[in-house]
């Protein structure tokens, strides 16, 4: 049964006898966490609403475009050489392009997130990252980085990034996350994250909800959350 379909307990009933208290927490830490709580718990209840109104989209656009890829193996035609026999195809655009030495560190902290899960993502969809350098540059990149499971391709010919929102008419990159299905034999567009400047609030990192990063999720459970101007480094010294 979908869980969606169950009548919900409102969220302040859940929360006024539940058991959890720390050691010397006073009544006004307890009151003002049970409130943050409260909204906690309808926080949930809207991501899970969000997730559900994005699984019911109408049939996106068809996928007819000239794509062309240099994966790891080799060259591929088509975005539907991606799928790996999975009938959803997850795609990041990396902004790595052939102009950059190092590609982008917000990027690179993303995708160091997702190298952990996704052996797990290939159970259920096909995961692949595509950038606009040459494969080898590529390559030499995920091995310095140590990632095993991402499935990196150069995108041979720029028409990929361009329709897909990789990188602007003006040829500037920006990151995107398209997802797209296939289903008797016809690929189409399923979703995009379409959030970046032009959606962002003042005094905020542009970014999308929910938030696709590992990284911000744990500092934003901090007392300092998230620094606005402070992007990851790529590298650190040891210790």
């Amino acid at each position: 049964m979908d869980s969606t379909s169950e009548p919900l307990v409102p969220a302040e009933d859940l929360v006024r006898d539940h058991p959890i208290r720390f050691p010397n927490e006073s009544a006004a830490y307890r009151a003002a966490r049970n409130a943050l709580l409260i909204e906690e718990i309808e926080l949930r209840r809207h991501i899970e609403r969000v997730a559900a109104q994005r699984r019911a989209l109408p049939p996106g656009g068809e996928v007819v475009g000239d794509y062309r890829f240099q994966g790891e193996d080799g060259e591929v035609v088509g975005l539907e050489a991606l799928f790996a026999g999975k009938s959803t195809l997850v795609a990041y655009s990396y902004m790595f392009g052939p102009h950059r030495e190092r590609p982008c560190p917000m990027c690179t902290n993303l995708l160091g997130g997702w190298e952990g899960n996704a052996e797990d993502i290939a159970q259920k969809a096909s995961l692949v990252v595509i950038a606009r350098s040459p494969i080898e540059k590529l390559k030499a990149w995920k091995a310095e980085r140590g990632w095993r499971a991402l499935r990196l391709y150069s995108d041979l010919n720029d028409n990929y990034s361009r329709d897909y929102f990789g990188v602007t008419p003006e040829g500037d990159e920006i990151p995107g996350l398209n997802v797209f299905s296939r289903r008797g034999g016809v690929v189409r567009h399923f979703w995009a994250g379409e959030m970046g400047d032009w959606t962002s609030d003042p005094g905020q990192d542009p970014r999308g909800a929910p938030d696709p990063a590992p990284l911000w999720m744990v500092l934003d459970c901090t007392p300092e959350g998230r620094d606005p101007t402070w992007y990851p480094s790529l590298t650190y010294p040891p210790g």
